[in-house]
């Protein structure tokens, strides 16, 4: 499994990871199975939330994790309406609590809200102090958001910002992804599938060229989709998976390296439309 550098961390993680959104809604036992299929080979960067099934997520990774957790580079992310600073360290506890470990690897805010930022990144930067969590970022930030972001906490402390990236939605690289890489902030997209829409509707004839690409490496269309999507050292992504075959498809992509033909042929085919800026009020 290829890595890329998480942002100012001295850590290498896998191109490749786990996103667990919805998993409160499949069977149990082969969630856990799928993820310790996840860790077994090598798509150890496991994300999940507080609000993913009201805690029920981490109670269920607390479960797979058991005699895995020291090979798992662990993420989960507070709510905004626990964003302030004695509410982030009572959510962090809860979530090291029903995750049955006693750190976290990296710590995100899951979307702006209402708590001053200040606030949040005072808690963020205790729970370093406290051995609580290794590193903190951001998620659903747009170019304004990280910019307030950096004027607080100056260069070297955002990890990273967890945005949604697809094939059928390449908004972030207009100005968001450009951003994160002049910064040395990681870019981690999640539903690199589209949330049940792959290939995303009115693709040039994507899921054939996502194919006649496979055909040449021996590679599914979801694989040479995700092996795009990280073709950039600044970019990682998280599928979900809960199962122990989609696991293992999607473990495939992170030894996928694509040439420029194959590159220039998926962005013909999945365009990613002009940007236009945030409509004004």
């Amino acid at each position: 499994m290829r890595t890329h550098r998480l942002g100012p961390l001295s850590v290498e993680v896998p191109v490749i990871g786990l996103g667990t959104w919805k998993m409160e809604g499949d069977d149990e036992g082969q969630a856990i199975a799928a993820v310790r299929k996840a860790v077994d080979v090598g798509m150890t960067h496991i994300d999940t939330a507080e609000m993913y099934g009201s805690g029920r997520v981490e109670e269920i990774l607390g479960k797979a994790l058991v005699g895995v957790r020291e090979r798992v580079f662990l993420v989960s992310k507070v709510l905004p309406r626990n964003a302030s600073y004695a509410a982030t360290l009572r959510a962090c506890e809860r979530s090291l609590r029903r995750l049955g470990t006693d750190h976290l690897d990296l710590y995100l805010l899951h979307w702006r809200g209402d708590h001053p930022l200040e606030e949040t990144f005072r808690a963020f930067d205790d729970l370093v102090a406290k051995g609580k969590i290794r590193a903190w970022g951001v998620s659903n930030f747009d170019v304004d958001d990280l910019e307030q972001a950096l004027a607080i906490v100056g260069p070297g402390k955002i990890a990273c910002n967890q945005v949604l990236y697809h094939l059928g939605d390449r908004t972030i690289e207009h100005e968001v992804l450009p951003w994160c890489e002049r910064n040395d902030v990681a870019a981690v997209g999640y539903s690199p599938f589209g949330s049940g829409e792959f290939p995303p509707p009115r693709s040039n004839n994507g899921l054939r060229v996502l194919a006649e690409v496979g055909a040449t490496l021996g590679a599914t269309p979801r694989q040479v989709a995700l092996a795009f999507l990280v073709r950039r050292p600044s970019l990682l992504a998280i599928p979900k998976a809960s199962r122990v075959e989609h696991v293992g498809e999607n473990a495939g992509a992170g030894e996928l390296v694509l040439d420029e033909m194959a590159i220039a042929r998926i962005d013909r085919a999945f365009p990613r439309g002009l940007w236009r800026g945030l409509p004004t009020l």
